[in-house]
């Protein structure tokens, strides 16, 4: 069945992206927003839009009852959830196709699967990924979790089973410090995610974070899109991300792509989904499965020539992957640098009106931005204002391009990370590829 008007439940730039890629494909779209939004760039596109409460992102993009209405309003036939807000709320997706709207995105119960870490662990372990040696499941009581963590070997990592974003997460050195960090995990949990489950798994010194893009049919038929490297963090947050990883053979990205799209057409997943894991010493492990499009996936597109958007429209309609594995092609290298409204140096908040905008131009650069002068950006929401994604034939053609395209942008009216990203792009191990998860926040303190 083909979608005629869909509902775009988010805002900023993925709201625009996906609008974008609605208006491609001859599709009407319905831009939902806070009353903070009413002035935003997708809500003046949209064919139609529809204020769906107060700034607050509970009273607006996370009420799921005025979303429904929105879409029963105006007649949608389709939700696109974006990323954040209710992407992964299995809930939500139920809640879409109980009304008789197609939801584009995966079966609610992959994302409940993929939601809850503990199962997502087992899940991935019966489907053959490789994963971080730790706990089967929840840790129950201190003597299990000490006997455990001298089978895995110290130091250890306790993390909450619900959430992310680094809350719930304890580094333990020794034996004497593991009962108070369950505990103190235990309830950083309960209080930011309402659930206090923990589980244990072998903590890795100094990894990389290396995911990979799959993509299912809900038939049983999946392909993966190559790696990308998301090493550069702050706070657990991504800075910058490329693709392909400086460090991933050609052979390793054939072997691990083949056992992640094995694993989605054995699971009958559908859609897009990132499986993420931590690369040590040639090893992968196993952390999570995000069931959504990725802030990231830009790159991806880059360097696939793949539409993911355009992908994830196409199946929730139920029509096959328009790209068989063997037809994809990785050619050059691609690289996305995160635009924060906040202060460079000590990342706090700068929101405000944009007095002056220049996005930058040239072959192979992209800007993904709601942004425009006079518009003013909101406290309300996440700091990220852009993204610049550029394209190279090498990884160093890359890098001047995108140098060339920083000295180009300007945002003015608030601060903003592109000194940052000018900064980074200039240091030699940053150049040679040569930094882990760790790097990003030494060379922050080093710097300060």
């Amino acid at each position: 069945m083909g979608i005629e008007k869909l509902l775009i439940a988010n805002r900023g730039e993925i709201a625009l992206r996906i609008h974008r890629a609605c208006h491609e494909m001859g599709i009407k779209t319905v831009a939902v927003h806070s009353t903070a939004d009413a002035d935003a760039m997708h809500v003046r596109l949209a064919d139609e839009a529809i204020c769906i409460g107060p700034p607050a992102a509970r009273d607006s993009y996370l009420n799921i009852a005025n979303i429904i209405s929105a879409a029963e309003i105006s007649g949608a036939d389709a939700i696109h959830p974006g990323y954040g807000f209710l992407s992964e709320n299995a809930q939500f997706a139920e809640i879409v196709e109980a009304h008789g709207l197609i939801f584009v995105g995966p079966k609610p119960e992959h994302i409940r699967i993929m939601g809850d870490k503990v199962e997502a662990k087992r899940t991935a372990g019966a489907l053959g990924l490789p994963l971080v040696p730790g706990s089967d499941g929840a840790v129950k009581d201190i003597t299990e979790a000490k006997r455990l963590a001298l089978e895995v070997g110290y130091p250890v990592l306790i993390k909450a089973a619900s959430g992310g974003g680094g809350r719930g997460m304890k580094v333990v050195q020794s034996e004497d410090q593991l009962e108070t960090s369950i505990s103190q995990a235990g309830s950083e949990a309960k209080a930011a995610f309402g659930d206090d489950t923990v589980y244990m798994e072998k903590y890795l010194g100094n990894p990389r974070h290396i995911e990979f893009q799959v993509f299912g049919d809900g038939n049983g038929n999946a392909i993966h899109l190559g790696e990308r490297d998301c090493s550069l963090q702050r706070r657990h947050q991504k800075v910058l991300e490329e693709a392909p990883s400086p460090v991933i053979s050609a052979a390793d990205r054939e072997r691990m792509g083949g056992i992640v799209a094995k694993a989605m057409a054995d699971m009958g997943y559908r859609g897009a989904g990132t499986i993420e894991f931590l690369w040590e010493n040639g090893e992968f492990y196993f952390i999570e499965m995000n069931t959504r499009l990725q802030v990231e996936h830009p790159v991806t597109e880059m360097i696939t020539g793949v539409d993911l958007v355009r992908e994830q429209i196409r199946v929730a309609e139920g029509r096959p992957l328009s790209v068989a594995q063997e037809d994809l092609r990785f050619t050059g290298h691609a690289i996305e640098c995160r635009i924060n409204a906040e202060d460079p140096q000590t990342f706090a908040p700068s929101p405000g009106t944009v007095t002056s905008y220049h996005v930058p131009g040239g072959m192979h650069v992209r800007v993904d931005s709601g942004l425009y002068q006079g518009y003013k950006v909101p406290p309300y929401y996440d700091s990220m204002i852009g993204k610049l994604i550029v394209y190279g034939r090498t990884r160093e053609g890359c890098i001047m391009r995108l140098k060339r395209a920083l000295e180009e942008y300007v945002i003015e009216g608030m601060k903003t990370t592109i000194p940052l990203h000018q900064k980074l792009l200039r240091d030699p191990e940053f150049q040679n590829g040569d930094y882990t998860i760790k790097w990003l926040e030494e060379w922050l303190a080093k710097d300060n």
